[in-house]
């Protein structure tokens, strides 16, 4: 994020697309791999 705002500037709209996309990302991802373990027994097991 640093490095973002430090190549583009503060008032950057890459700057900010990039320290808002980190932000909104990590937790949605988190988010649908909790939701993927908790439904794991619903799907069927391929070998």
């Amino acid at each position: 994020m640093a490095v973002a705002i430090g190549l583009f500037g503060l008032g950057s709209g890459a700057a900010l697309a990039t320290v808002v996309g980190v932000l909104v990302e990590v937790p949605v991802m988190l988010s649908l791999v909790a939701i993927a373990n908790r439904t794991r027994g619903s799907f069927e097991h391929v070998s």
